[in-house]
């Protein structure tokens, strides 16, 4: 498996890799404290700076890819998500450190961003795509189990999270020959927000 930084696009969105030129872009999108709720760091107000450098400095190792998320057709920064965890000689991955802005949440750039994402994957080689997430973040869950992600169970107390609370996480995967149907899923999705012939 071989993932390198490079910018990832289709119809939907742009993401390109994680610089400082995207900080002040991305500042205002964090100040929402919905975001941070059950992330093991805190990234609003006054704690954005520290998280934007430890995305900055983790991608600038060999374990992770941060990418700015772009709406194509604004072209407004409109969140963040992120390789991590890149495991060569295991061929596996982690989509993670996804978050976005409150006015597009629920719509066309979740499911594009996911397709990108485990699209160039799956394309470099992966055997294992993993996803999680927080015991108590239902939403979350709810929407990974619609990329058509294998729930797989729950690793309990497994962090220490910014608020002091231990957090269960919930894991979910897709394999490589579960990939054309999630994929499939995935582009019928995206079909009811494409603009009209």
């Amino acid at each position: 498996m071989r993932l390198e930084p490079a910018i990832l696009e289709n119809a939907y969105v742009r993401l390109e890799p994680l610089e400082d030129s995207h900080r002040e872009e991305m500042r205002s999108l964090a100040d929402d404290s919905e975001i941070w709720a059950f992330m093991t760091q805190r990234g609003d107000g006054a704690h954005y700076d520290a998280w934007f450098d430890n995305m900055l400095a983790a991608s600038a190792g060999p374990a992770q890819i941060s990418y700015a998320v772009f709406d194509a057709a604004s072209g407004m920064c409109v969140g963040h998500s992120a390789f991590l965890e890149i495991s060569v000689p295991h061929a596996r991955v982690e989509i993670g450190w996804t978050w976005y802005g409150a006015s597009v949440r629920g719509g066309a750039i979740n499911p594009a961003c996911k397709h990108l994402l485990l699209e160039r994957a799956f394309e470099a080689g992966a055997q294992r795509v993993e996803l999680k997430t927080h015991g108590r973040n239902l939403r979350s869950q709810r929407a990974i189990a619609r990329l058509g992600a294998v729930h797989e169970g729950v690793l309990r107390s497994h962090y220490a999270t910014w608020t002091g609370d231990r957090r269960d996480t919930v894991y979910f995967s897709v394999l490589p020959d579960e990939w054309p149907g999630v994929r499939e899923g995935l582009e019928r999705r995206l079909q009811a927000f494409a603009p009209p012939a």
